[in-house]
């Protein structure tokens, strides 16, 4: 680490450690000296959690069973004191709740996530796709002048820690496949349906 840390750059790893925050969003300690506040919700497409530290956003996962996403939670963030607050975190499952209801096409919420150079590269193309629209794999490595590093690409989709916030469920494969969803392949295959119904919507409007 050490080598790794002046090979980067800095001339000690205290300064490492203190400018990660700005770069990455969370510190190396993931999570430790940190307050996680959270929620669980039911909707259309199972429980949500939204967890939110004092910097934003660092969780967004869907599944069927709310304890097993809180379980989650508290291995994701071992080291952080975790506070369930469902009055805080109301206006963040407010706007994923709009968005699964196709009346807001964006999730547009502060975030505080953790991320490699190359992750982050990739969660930014993700952000660029338009509404209703998709990319493949190929698409976006192509797009950051890395035409082989799909694979890496979909590593780094299937590490996105914010569902919806970043659209990883607009990338597909090559070949139109519905395919490398973490929350699961009907819970991607029916956020792109209300898309592609909310988009249908605008055009008759």
């Amino acid at each position: 680490m050490t080598r790794a840390t002046h090979d980067a750059g800095f001339g000690s790893p205290s300064r490492m450690y203190n400018a990660a925050p700005a770069e990455l969003g969370m510190t190396p300690s993931a999570g430790a000296s940190l307050t996680v506040r959270y929620t669980t919700a039911e909707t259309p497409l199972g429980y949500v959690l939204v967890a939110a530290t004092d910097k934003g956003v660092c969780k967004i996962t869907f599944g069927d069973d709310e304890h097993a996403l809180v379980e989650q939670l508290g291995v994701d963030f071992a080291q952080a004191e975790r506070i369930e607050d469902n009055a805080g975190m109301k206006p963040f499952v407010a706007q994923v709740r709009a968005y699964l209801q196709g009346t807001r096409e964006r999730v547009d919420l502060p975030l505080d996530i953790g991320a490699t150079a190359f992750q982050r590269r990739v969660w930014d193309a993700l952000s660029r796709i338009p509404y209703g629209q998709t990319r493949s794999y190929s698409d976006i490595a192509e797009s950051l002048g890395s035409p082989r590093a799909v694979r890496a690409v979909a590593n780094a989709c299937g590490q996105n820690p914010v569902a919806l916030a970043i659209p990883c469920h607009r990338v597909i494969g090559k070949d139109s496949a519905i395919a490398g969803y973490r929350w699961g392949l009907h819970r991607k295959e029916a956020l792109l349906e209300t898309e592609r119904s909310g988009n249908e919507a605008n055009k008759v409007a």
